[in-house]
C-alpha cells in the first residue's frame, strides 16, 4: 500500500521497502488509560520479544502522567516478567529549556542528580519533572539490541522530550546495558509515582 500517492512506494505490509535498511515491522501496541504499568512479554498477547529480532524499538506517544513532577521509568525482565530487576550500567546527558527563555543549559545528568546507574536492579529514570498540565506529556523512543542473545550483555539507548512542571522543555540521552547474559523478554514501563494517565507505546522489530 503506498503511503505516497502517484509516488513511490515507501512502506508495504508494515515492512521499509528496501534500500532504506532493514525491515521496521510494527507488533504491538499498548494503550494507558490510568495504568500503572505497561509491560511488553515475549508471548503474551501476540507481543514478540525473541530472537525473531536483532533489534526491538519502543516509541512513546504522548504518555500523560496522573500525578505531577514524576519520572518515566523502564526495567527488564529475564524470567517473564515475574521479576523487573535486570542489573544496569547506564550513562545520562540532557538539554533544557525554559519557556520564559530565564534558563537554558545542557550537560551530564548523573553526578549532580544520580540519574545514571551503576550495577543497579532499580528501574533507570527516562525523565525527570514531568509535567501533568493538560497540556503536558512526553514522547521518545528506548531501543533494545539483540535481547535474546545469551552471550552478551543487552545495550540500550534511549531519546525522550517532555514538558517538564516548571514549563521547561527537556531532551534526555540515555545510554547504557543490562549486564546478563540471560534473554531479556519482557519489558516494563511506569512513572515513579501515580498511574500513567493516557497515551500509547508502541513495539516494532527491525531485522
Amino acid at each position: 500500500m503506498a503511503l505516497i500517492s502517484n509516488g513511490t512506494t515507501i512502506f508495504d505490509a508494515g515492512a521499509m521497502a528496501s534500500g532504506f535498511g532493514g525491515d521496521f515491522r510494527f507488533i504491538k501496541k499498548l494503550t494507558a488509560s490510568s495504568s500503572s504499568t505497561l509491560e511488553f512479554v515475549d508471548g503474551s498477547s501476540n507481543v514478540v520479544l525473541d530472537n525473531t529480532f536483532k533489534e526491538y524499538v519502543f516509541h512513546f506517544v504522548n504518555l500523560h502522567p496522573q500525578t505531577d513532577d514524576v519520572r518515566f521509568q523502564f526495567n527488564m525482565s529475564v524470567d517473564g516478567g515475574s521479576n523487573y530487576n535486570v542489573t544496569k550500567t547506564t550513562t545520562v546527558f540532557e538539554t533544557s529549556h525554559k519557556e520564559d527563555n530565564s534558563e537554558a543549559g545542557l550537560g551530564y545528568s548523573g553526578r549532580t542528580l544520580s540519574e545514571d546507574l551503576a550495577q543497579s536492579t532499580s528501574f533507570q529514570n527516562l525523565t525527570i519533572g514531568t509535567g501533568n498540565d493538560n497540556d503536558q506529556n512526553l514522547a521518545g523512543k528506548l531501543t533494545l539490541f539483540n535481547p535474546s542473545d545469551t552471550t552478551f550483555v543487552k545495550h540500550f539507548l534511549v531519546d525522550t522530550q517532555w514538558s517538564n512542571f516548571r514549563d521547561s522543555s527537556f531532551r534526555w540521552f540515555v545510554g547504557g546495558y543490562g549486564n546478563t547474559t540471560s534473554a531479556v523478554n519482557a519489558v516494563q514501563f511506569k512513572f515513579d509515582s501515580g498511574n500513567i494517565d493516557s497515551g500509547d507505546i508502541l513495539l516494532f522489530g527491525v531485522n
